[in-house]
């Protein structure tokens, strides 16, 4: 894929898919009004500040690995040519899933909304079971033993403390 389409499409699918997630669901749950807080919310919210713009970063970051490394997109229908396993993706596989989690539960501490930590758990089972029914098999499938050897040496959602080097 050239690319100005693989960086096009990329950037709808960031606007589709974790801008609605990460975005319009929570906005739509809260309203971004706030729940009760009390002294411990100033220190509470500023972690979750932190969190969010980590989340950003990183999937703005993973986002541009997709069209720079993989030639490709996240978007499943526009998949990379190359599989991608550099930068983050050397600490953990799927940095774009715990990066949506991360801004939602850093949205939660923020407008100290319980529900939205409900909400990031449910995100992790519908995306827990995407990953090993769909992406796992098809990237199996599309970069065979290049694949079992990345994901034997990286895990899928708590990163490691030191790059793979594979």
């Amino acid at each position: 894929m050239r690319t100005l389409s693989a960086t096009v499409v990329s950037a709808l699918w960031f606007v589709l898919a974790p801008g609605m997630v990460a975005g319009v669901v929570p906005w739509w749950l809260t309203g971004w009004h706030s729940g009760p807080t009390g002294r411990w919310w100033l220190p509470v919210s500023s972690l979750g500040v932190a969190m969010i713009a980590a989340g950003v970063a990183v999937l703005l970051y993973a986002f541009a690995r997709f069209v720079r490394e993989g030639r490709g997109t996240p978007l499943p229908a526009a998949p990379t040519e190359r599989l991608v396993i550099g930068g983050v993706y050397r600490y953990v596989r799927n940095p774009m899933y715990v990066a949506v989690v991360a801004v939602i539960l850093g949205q939660a501490l923020v407008l100290a909304r319980f529900g939205l930590v409900w909400y990031a758990a449910a995100v992790c089972a519908i995306v827990a079971g995407f990953v090993y029914l769909y992406e796992e098999p098809t990237l199996r499938d599309q970069f065979g033993d290049a694949y079992d050897e990345y994901r034997r040496a990286v895990p899928a959602w708590v990163p490691r403390l030191t790059p793979w080097r594979g």
